[in-house]
């Protein structure tokens, strides 16, 4: 029987690469992405009809074979410090990253019982490390952490497996979309205090060192091909808190700095 995997933001460098991937090694993929054309489903995590259409075409296809695994990557950054981000700007982050992945989940999880497939949740280093100006990033994926925890043991007795992906800095251009989608108002009082540092963050996040995209591709399919997957699969730097502060430092030093050195 070949074994079938849904991806949500599947437009996206992981879920494309992933989607690729696995249809190479017989996997039937359906790949889906909001405003989709092709091949690609019509997906919109934030939109529950959207997500409704979407399960019932692939139940249709699927039949009585049921969904073997959901790829939930459909995610977002809105960039910034905290006190420029409207609560429509942390609202939309929540929304995409943490709601959108509990909406799609919800739905197909008849499909995923069925099939006894398993979820992945694609996270990020970002919600095990805090950094400046990415708090509403952060905030989404310790969010999107720990509903996989508590989703895994909730379905550990129904034979659905739970795993979550913590990439660090994959070769993408997920961070440059989100800089130029970013509404950040230089009209407000407090944007000359946080100036310096937006642009020290914007640095040096376009030169932090990537890895490969194929390689979370790669991470992504072992979690849904093994027969008993890790519960977590982290490439997060062990020494943290230095590494938090002092990579979007714009004089960085031996140990961890504090924000006053930005302003």
């Amino acid at each position: 029987m070949t074994r079938s995997v849904l991806i949500t933001g599947a437009g996206g460098a992981i879920g494309a690469a992933t989607a690729r991937r696995m249809a190479a090694e017989g996997w039937r993929v359906f790949a889906t992405q909001r405003g989709a054309s092709g091949d690609a489903i019509q997906l919109d995590v934030c939109d529950e009809s959207s997500i409704k259409r979407a399960r019932e075409d692939v139940a249709r296809e699927l039949g009585e074979d049921g969904l073997h695994g959901l790829v939930n990557n459909a995610g977002i950054s809105v960039d910034g410090p905290l006190e420029l981000l409207s609560a429509d700007d942390l609202r939309r982050q929540l929304e995409v990253n943490v709601i959108g992945a509990h909406a799609v989940t919800r739905a197909f999880l008849p499909l995923l019982r069925q099939g006894q497939g398993r979820v992945v949740n694609v996270g990020g280093a970002a919600g095990r490390l805090t950094l400046p100006m990415f708090g509403a990033l952060s905030a989404s994926k310790a969010a999107l952490s720990a509903l996989s925890d508590a989703l895994r043991m909730e379905l550990r007795h129904q034979g659905v497996a739970v795993v979550y992906i913590e990439p660090g800095a994959i070769e993408s251009p997920f961070f440059a979309k989100s800089r130029a989608s970013a509404r950040l108002s230089r009209d407000a009082d407090s944007w000359p205090i946080y100036e310096r540092a937006i642009a020290a963050a914007t640095k040096a996040m376009a030169n932090t060192r990537t890895t490969p995209v194929d390689a979370a591709a790669a991470t992504i399919t072992r979690a849904l091909a093994a027969r008993r997957p890790r519960a977590r699969t982290s490439w997060v730097p062990t020494h943290a808190s230095d590494w938090a502060y002092c990579c979007t430092c714009p004089r960085p030093c031996a140990t961890a700095c504090c924000l006053a050195a930005w302003v």
